[in-house]
């Protein structure tokens, strides 16, 4: 066995170090009946399955995540990628692994920061498929982030549940053509956020502030239930996370950076928003729904005015 590495952080999930991973791969010999094992967070996730969907047009990927956010979401469900300038995950693949090795033991040493970033996926899976899942969450939080907490019983019924909950819906819609977007709740924002942030934000500090923005934008449209958003918000905040734009982020530039997500169509921006706490919306228009640009203004810029310049982001920038 032999080991590559790449520095920390989604500002090393590139072209540049596809190119790199994939040139030493061939340097040192590698053919076809090459594995490549993925260890540690989503971005060693994204880059290794990408390399590995690459490689020799395609060698097996074995994922063992080391992040909660890896052990939930990022190694379920075969999306590979790496980013652009314009926005992330824009050149990809969908390249299922052969398998996924999770030991929550390793959570042991993760720091908070990131501890709290995974708890973010986890009620997202609450919110779109699962509401008595969302209050265990939420009301075990600050269990979960205490010492103890990684070890615990409680974290093993976590990851088990939430990758049920993406296992199910991936193996429904493997190549995101219909109800697998749901998955994307607060991601359309959440990206954008991400990007303008030069990724000093983690994807799930980013994703918790979408997710209150996109929950809020959906009763704003007429689409959820009302009191949805304030229950994803209170959710969110018993967990620690962000659920405002960060001072200084206006919502002009945001909706800039949705612009080159991915998840555009023909100029609208498309959203999964949700009816309720446990169903999404867009049942019969493939599970996304198209906003128009004024409210979606609306919901950030009172979002950003609401701040006056003094919201903290979680305690960190």
């Amino acid at each position: 066995m032999e080991v590559l590495s790449v520095p920390a952080g989604e500002s090393h999930k590139t072209r540049e170090s596809w190119a790199r991973l994939t040139d030493e791969l061939l340097a040192r010999g590698f053919g076809r009946d090459s594995t490549i094992i993925a260890l540690g967070g989503g971005v060693v996730g994204d880059l290794a399955g990408f390399v590995a969907a690459t490689f020799m047009r395609g060698v097996p990927v074995v994922q063992v995540p080391t992040t909660l956010l890896a052990m939930i979401d990022a190694s379920i469900g075969g999306k590979t990628a790496v980013d652009t300038p314009a926005g992330k995950n824009l050149v990809g693949i969908f390249h299922p692994p052969t398998a996924v090795l999770v030991d929550p033991q390793l959570l042991a040493t993760l720091p908070l920061r990131e501890l709290r970033a995974g708890l973010a996926e986890a009620l997202k899976h609450g919110v779109i498929a699962d509401e008595p899942y969302l209050h265990v969450v939420a009301s075990g939080a600050s269990r979960l982030l205490s010492a103890a907490g990684p070890k615990s019983d409680s974290m093993l019924s976590l990851i088990v549940r939430s990758i049920e909950i993406k296992a199910e819906i991936v193996s429904r819609d493997e190549r995101e053509e219909g109800l697998r977007k749901i998955l994307n709740f607060g991601h359309t924002i959440g990206h954008a956020v991400e990007l303008i942030s030069g990724f000093s934000l983690l994807h799930g500090e980013a994703v918790a502030i979408g997710m209150a923005l996109e929950s809020e934008l959906a009763e704003r449209v007429g689409l959820a239930q009302a009191g949805t958003a304030a229950t994803v918000k209170k959710s969110l905040e018993l967990a620690g996370l962000p659920t405002a734009l960060p001072p200084g982020f206006r919502g002009d530039d945001v909706v800039e950076a949705m612009r080159s997500d991915k998840k555009g169509r023909s100029g609208r921006l498309t959203f999964a928003l949700p009816l309720k706490i446990g169903a999404m919306a867009g049942e019969d228009t493939g599970w996304t729904v198209s906003v128009g640009d004024d409210q979606l203004r609306e919901v950030l810029n009172e979002n950003w005015q609401n701040l006056s310049g003094t919201q903290e982001t979680g305690g960190h920038h």
